[in-house]
């Protein structure tokens, strides 16, 4: 398996992570009960888990001999953000665009 640092784009790359962060969302889960879930052996969610916990898209806490796995919100949050920049860039771009447009409408020229 290859390992991804802590990027949390490269970590998402993956289906059964993005699957796996999906399922999340709903509530906290167990290992057993993502390996049931998920119908793959207990060593291989543990290692889709550990990617998305070094991460920071998940975080795991224990209860007692139980490891549970929830969203890790601060590490959501710092990716959404990444995207928002991106959604204020565009906005203005089309802002400005539409601002700069001659008023009234473009004569199309016809195609032959």
């Amino acid at each position: 398996m290859v390992t991804y640092s802590a990027d949390p784009f490269r970590a998402l790359a993956d289906p059964t992570r993005r699957a796996v962060l999906q399922y999340l969302v709903g509530r906290p889960h167990t290992v057993n009960e993502l390996a049931d879930y998920f119908d793959v052996t207990r060593p291989a969610i543990s290692k889709h888990l550990r990617v998305l916990k070094d991460a920071h898209v998940v975080q795991e806490r224990r209860e007692g001999r139980h490891r549970i796995y929830e969203l890790d919100q601060a590490g959501l949050r710092a990716i959404r953000e990444y995207f928002d920049s991106f959604w204020g860039e565009a906005l203005e771009a089309f802002k400005r665009a539409a601002e700069a447009r001659p008023s009234g409408r473009a004569k199309r020229k016809r195609r032959d």
